[in-house]
């Protein structure tokens, strides 16, 4: 990148955009270049490259239309740098100390980047990550994650190039990318101020590569237009980097249409969430709205904490993401699925190429039938692509409570790595997941409650419940085994504990009792008879309402139940504890007693 000329006018600390929404940011009029500039350059040799305009930054990070997306591709910096022997990295909020204004903070402990390799990290388009293990591979991906964020980001990096044990090796690099410093000082070229420092007997010196003045003319633009007014204030930013790392801070945060803070920091100190992504979606009671809020599917729209925990496919092994000093819970989606089978796909990639096949997970969410959680999650080289991708249409009956998982690492996703091209190859990947949906769904709908789709399991369980007196007496049976095992909560994550008093048998041939062993991965659980319904084909949504607002209430009254008993025992506790006392104290006044009788040669009575 150029080097910049210092600009005009005294630091200021609250320098920001007219325009503080990211989607109006880059609606403004740049302004035309004067012809002269062009003739300068023809004349002295620099017309022999392309500029990039400011402009061109905002344009580039629209490729995120999720604000949390962004904030996804620097954490895959952070796990590429696994490979260099990074082991954490911390997303945190901090303050501006100039506007105290929020900033947002990124730092792991990974390799880190020389001068050199942070010249390319702030460049456009360049990127060295080829490997088949690495997350990054477009180059973009830092430019347009941290313009998504804010209109300024300043990066900290310390990095050791050669021996471990020579500290004339260890190289300190900061850079600036600011869009308001190029809005407000009208330039018509990206200038991205750098600067080197290396350690020197102990020392840290300034690293010099082209001018001692464009060095300096870098240090003020720096001052100027980042958060730190004083070349030890930027030094004090190395601190807690240790002895190799990196730190981002994305300051001049974006705010939404309300002028308020896109980033949530204040209604949970252990989380970050994104304003206006919050609202309750299906259910059909107030009790199945508050369960699907708590849904993961549900959550990771609007929880950082909830996104990050289902990013990564595989668990890391000395690898953490700590959010806000916390550090996230990686969840598996694959052990919340009940009832699971795995599916082998090998997708026509290519006729040169060799022969690919993906795993396909594929179960029931543990809130069926009550909760039509469904989708697929798809993930590319470990990272979620897309989460539950809703590959049926939303209203179907066919395929509720369905949730698939696979990595597709044969197809390509797009920039924003939120989504795929559609080529015709994720075009057959959509329909071969569609028809997995389908056909688990009539092979297994049975066992959440539903009237089987075989005829021939349809017609043995007709005369089943005629063998048994009729749905009524089903009804009383079942309700019966719930009455006596305790709460039949499938229906909730929290309490399920598979209690089904009878079960349809996988093959059909007969009914078994719940317990017995499934094939294909099955997991052994039963069937409540009373959630069929016989002609509609699906659960009555009256009864399945009624029944669903039963168990919260039986939920709720056990939970209740159970403070009232933690409540009891303490206070029994501190009962206890006052009658030791007070027998104590009654020893101690029979004591005194029995001396002062002593004493006045009474007898003890």
């Amino acid at each position: 990148m150029p080097v910049a000329m210092a600009a005009g006018g005294g630091g200021g600390g609250g320098r920001v955009l007219d325009c503080r929404s990211f989607w109006k940011a880059g609606a403004y009029e740049a302004p035309a270049a004067p012809s002269h500039e062009f003739q300068d350059a023809l004349e002295t040799g620099d017309f022999d490259r392309a500029r990039v305009h400011p402009k061109f930054l905002h344009t580039n990070a629209t490729s995120h239309k999720w604000a949390f997306g962004a904030i996804a591709e620097l954490l895959d910096n952070a796990v590429d740098e696994i490979n260099n022997g990074a082991t954490f990295i911390k997303v945190d909020k901090s303050i501006n100390l100039k506007d105290n204004s929020p900033m947002l903070v990124f730092q792991d402990d990974g390799g880190g980047m020389d001068p050199e390799a942070v010249r390319r990290c702030m460049s456009l388009g360049f990127s060295t990550k080829k490997s088949k293990t690495t997350i990054g591979q477009y180059g973009n991906g830092f430019k347009t994650s941290t313009m998504r964020l804010g209109a300024d980001a300043i990066v900290f990096t310390r990095a050791i190039r050669g021996s471990l044990f020579s500290c004339s090796d260890v190289t300190l690099s900061i850079g600036l990318l600011s869009y308001t410093f190029l809005r407000r000082t009208m330039k018509d070229d990206i200038v991205v101020p750098m600067l080197d420092f290396k350690i020197q007997d102990g020392d840290i010196v300034p690293l010099v590569y082209g001018s001692q003045g464009d060095w300096d003319s870098s240090l003020k633009i720096i001052l100027d237009w980042s958060p730190f007014s004083s070349k030890e204030e930027l030094l004090q930013q190395f601190q807690d980097v240790g002895s190799h790392g990196t730190k981002v801070v994305v300051y001049n945060l974006w705010l939404n249409d309300d002028g308020l803070l896109e980033l949530d920091f204040e209604d949970d100190d252990e989380d970050i969430l994104l304003r206006d992504q919050g609202s309750a979606s299906g259910g059909v009671t107030k009790g199945q709205k508050e369960i699907v809020q708590q849904h993961i599917s549900h959550r990771l729209r609007f929880s950082l904490r909830a996104y990050t925990s289902i990013l990564y496919l595989k668990k890391f092994d000395n690898f953490r993401i700590i959010l806000r000093g916390k550090p996230v819970e990686q969840i598996c989606i694959i052990d919340e699925l009940k009832f699971k089978k795995v599916v082998t796909y090998k997708p026509q990639v290519s006729h040169d190429s060799q022969v690919v096949s993906v795993k396909v997970d594929v179960g029931f969410a543990k809130e069926a039938p009550i909760l039509g959680i469904f989708g697929m999650n798809v993930y590319h080289k470990n990272r979620l692509i897309m989460p539950f991708w809703k590959v049926l249409q939303e209203g179907s009956s066919r395929g509720r409570s369905v949730v698939g998982v696979l990595e597709a690492n044969f197809i390509e996703p797009a920039h924003d790595k939120q989504d795929f091209e559609r080529t015709p190859l994720f075009i057959r990947l959509e329909t071969k997941l569609r028809q997995i949906i389908v056909d688990f769904w009539k092979e297994k709908c049975h066992l959440i409650g539903y009237q089987p789709t075989d005829p021939h399991l349809r017609s043995q369980y007709k005369a089943t419940l005629k063998d048994s007196g009729g749905p009524a007496q089903v009804h009383h049976k079942a309700s019966t085994a719930r009455r006596t095992a305790g709460l039949s909560s499938n229906l909730l994550p929290e309490t399920y504990d598979d209690i089904a008093a009878v079960g349809l048998a996988n093959n059909g041939s007969h009914l078994q009792s719940s317990g017995q062993a499934e094939e294909n991965n099955m997991e052994s659980e039963g069937l409540d008879e009373d959630l069929v319904e016989f002609g509609s084909g699906v659960l009555d949504p009256n009864f399945v309402e009624k029944l669903s607002e039963e168990n919260i209430a039986l939920f709720t009254r056990r939970e209740e139940l159970r403070q009232q008993d933690t409540q009891l025992k303490r206070k029994i506790g501190d009962l206890e504890h006052e009658l030791e006392e007070t027998k104590r104290k009654c020893g101690q006044l029979a004591a005194e007693l029995k001396v002062r009788k002593n004493q006045q040669n009474l007898p003890y009575m």
